[in-house]
């Protein structure tokens, strides 16, 4: 089975959040709290909200689906929503190494300080869930159309069920801006597939979501605008999960001949790269497949095409994350080793693996491994592997690796540095195998042929 037929492209989602007053300073990412306040100067008078929670289940994890039916003075509906989401957070442990909480919507939700909004006045749609978890998105509209700004997101890292290890406590605030295509007014913004939207070490997933902002006259629009994932004329289908791809039917209708399985090719190549303060920080070209071993091996390519780059650099420590625009997220990690010394090299620490279930966004399978030593190399250099390498991640998930050359480190004018090549890749080792079995083979044919000469000489006596 291919890649394709396990997953499917997530759907882009609206990212919003109001813009700051005129001349206020932006937020920094992981604040306390941020400088500005969405909400002070969008308040309106006697706004009620009505909230609805809708239970339901998503894969290994109870999730809540959420209904906010805003109300204005009249008791009339202003803005509605009602969606699903869920949060990967990667946090900082007190042993100083990182670990992934899921974080999803509890049943204690509410909706403080969601707005109407109007012609001079953004719309906000607000919940607040969990121990002192928020999560807000702001709209804006034009004559004919509305759309969203950003997205507001806060975790409380002193919730222990979540973070029972946090390093850092206390509420941390990231603010996300992704703009949405304009959504014609009257009409009701729908998306069944799964949404992410990424920033500050923390994935947002979306589904099953729809809204219509400035509702007019209280009624919901009947007109509906999709987004690029849902296609209007296929029918909702439930796509297989890594657990049930290797289900057989059992029931046959005639013989089929038997044939062997296609071989999966070796994925493409794809080249990756990372920018701090308009500088290029972190070189990536590689092929990438993923083993996923449940039942039967599933391998899967993971297509550069469609597939996108995020991460942080720093000095001793860089991250590439690798979203590949199917609910497949890939997080490789590099330190940098022996830091007094004159020489000092960097090598992979970590790798993180996110396999999602775009129909719900159900985790189906999150494995890490931040013990190892790969790909190793001196600072300022390159390292380099042709040939295909394998890394464990656990003991169902493997990543194969193709034509890698990675540089996480001081990268200068775009370019990789000398590279460092892998084992694999030396062919010196070669050349004295090659000679010691060419001579091995000479004496063998040397003593064989002397055997054989002796024979024929004592074939022409006869014993008296």
């Amino acid at each position: 089975m291919t890649d394709g037929d396990a997953f499917a492209a997530p759907a882009r989602f609206p990212s919003a959040r109001p813009s700051p007053p005129h001349g206020a300073p932006s937020p920094a990412a992981g604040n306390m709290e941020p400088r500005w306040s969405p909400r002070g100067p969008l308040r309106l008078p006697r706004c009620s909200a009505c909230l609805l929670l809708l239970l339901g289940t998503a894969g290994f994890f109870l999730s809540y689906a959420v209904e906010v039916d805003v109300k204005d003075a009249s008791n009339a509906t202003c803005l509605y929503a009602h969606w699903m989401m869920r949060f990967l957070i990667k946090y900082e442990t007190n042993s100083s190494d990182y670990k992934n909480a899921t974080l999803s919507l509890s049943s204690n939700v509410t909706h403080d300080g969601s707005i109407c909004g109007n012609d001079t006045q953004a719309a906000l749609l607000a919940v607040q869930f969990g121990e002192g978890h928020s999560w807000s998105v702001n709209f804006t509209k034009t004559n004919e159309t509305y759309q969203a700004d950003f997205i507001t997101f806060t975790y409380n890292t002193n919730d222990t069920a979540v973070f029972p290890d946090a390093k850092r406590k206390g509420p941390i605030t990231i603010v996300v801006k992704d703009t949405m295509h304009p959504v014609q007014l009257n009409n009701v913004f729908v998306c069944h597939n799964t949404d992410s939207v990424e920033a500050e070490n923390v994935t947002q997933f979306f589904w099953n979501l729809t809204l219509q902002a400035f509702v007019q006259n209280g009624t919901i629009g009947k007109k509906e605008s999709r987004c690029d994932a849902d296609t209007p004329t296929s029918a909702p289908t439930v796509l297989p999960t890594v657990a049930n791809v290797t289900t057989a039917s059992t029931t046959t209708l005639s013989p089929v001949p038997t044939t062997a399985p296609k071989p999966v090719e070796n994925p493409d190549t794809g080249n990756y790269s990372l920018k701090s303060e308009n500088e290029t920080c972190l070189l990536a070209s590689v092929g990438l497949q993923l083993n996923v071993s449940r039942d039967k091996p599933l391998l899967i390519n993971i297509n550069p095409k469609t597939t996108s780059a995020d991460g942080t650099c720093g000095n001793t420590a860089a991250t590439l994350r690798l979203n590949d625009g199917n609910s497949r997220f890939i997080d490789f990690t590099f330190v940098v080793k022996n830091a007094s010394a004159n020489v000092r090299r960097f090598y992979l620490k970590e790798v993180n693996v996110t396999l999602l279930n775009h129909v719900n966004g159900s985790v189906i399978l999150s494995a890490d491994n931040n013990n190892f030593s790969k790909w190793d190399a001196s600072l300022g250099s390159s390292y380099m592997c042709r040939k295909e390498q394998t890394l464990e991640i656990n003991e169902v998930l493997q990543i194969h690796t193709f034509n890698l050359r990675i540089q996480p480190f001081l990268v200068k004018e775009n370019k990789f540095s000398t590279a460092q090549e892998c084992s694999l890749d030396d062919d010196t080792i070669l050349i004295p195998i090659v000679v010691g079995a060419a001579l091995a083979g000479l004496i063998v044919i040397i003593v064989i042929a002397y055997i054989i000469g002796r024979r024929k000489s004592y074939a022409g006596y006869q014993t008296l």
